[in-house]
Formats: C-alpha cells, sequence, structure tokens
C-alpha cells in the first residue's frame, strides 16, 4: 500500500496549468513545508515536500490555498527519474494528492477576525463563566 499523510504549510501559491487536448484537466503544484517531529542541532526543521493534484482539487487550491495556509494532505508517494545534461540520473519525489483540506481556521491562521476569550497554550478557548445557560450541550 502506497499512502501518505501530511500536515504543513504552503510555502508560495499553488502554480496551475491545464493539460493539452479537447478535455483539458487542472494540474495544480505546490510545496507543502511540513515540520520534524524530532529537531536536531545543525538539521532542518522542517521537510519541503512536492505536491501534485489534479482536476476539481487542483481548481479548489488555486481558489482557495494561499502561502501560508495550513492544509492537510493526503496521497500516494510517487518516484521520479531522468538523466540530466551531464549524463547523471537525478531522483525526486513527490506525492500525488487524492485528497486535500484545511488544517485551521482562517481565525487561526490570523486571516480572520480575532477572537474574544483567551487561548490556552494546547490551543483550546476557554470558556467565560456564566455561559454555560446558553451552550446547546452541558
Amino acid at each position: 500500500m502506497n499512502k501518505i499523510i501530511l500536515i504543513g504549510r504552503l510555502t508560495r501559491d499553488p502554480e496551475i496549468r491545464y493539460s493539452q487536448g479537447t478535455n483539458a484537466t487542472a494540474v495544480g503544484r505546490y510545496t507543502l513545508a511540513v515540520d520534524r517531529r524530532f529537531k536536531r542541532e545543525g538539521q532542518p526543521e522542517a521537510d519541503f515536500i512536492s505536491c501534485t493534484v489534479f482536476g476539481k482539487g487542483a481548481e479548489f487550491a488555486e481558489k482557495y490555498f494561499r502561502q501560508g495556509t495550513k492544509i492537510a494532505v493526503t496521497g500516494s508517494l510517487q518516484q521520479d527519474n531522468y538523466t540530466n545534461k551531464n549524463g547523471e540520473k537525478v531522483y525526486s519525489f513527490q506525492v500525488i494528492i487524492d485528497e486535500q483540506e484545511f488544517a485551521e481556521s482562517k481565525s487561526a491562521s490570523g486571516a480572520g477576525t480575532s477572537l474574544s476569550g483567551t487561548v490556552d497554550a494546547g490551543g483550546f478557548m476557554n470558556i467565560p463563566d456564566g455561559i454555560e445557560a446558553e451552550l446547546p450541550f452541558t
């Protein structure tokens, strides 16, 4: 089975092109900066993963994804190789995206309005005292 799940931030706006022919298909490409779980001194803190998405997914990425947006993707890892001008074999990897979605709200990314309330270190908002009567659940 070849399945990969990544959560990271876009390093730049997605680049969208359309295939040639009678049934032109949108092809989107973007790079995802994925933080490493364990950081060692002198080592990079993130990996930069090339991603490719097709069709409606590419059109969605073009319309809604912007540099810095935190997204979650699932797909499959694909290896590409070619021979360069010097006759050396060059290998690269990319993720072919099956699913993509936002991994945080607009307000959490700083693009929306600020929330009225304090957020603790775990990212949860503290509920003000006396609001229990207004909540639809208990």
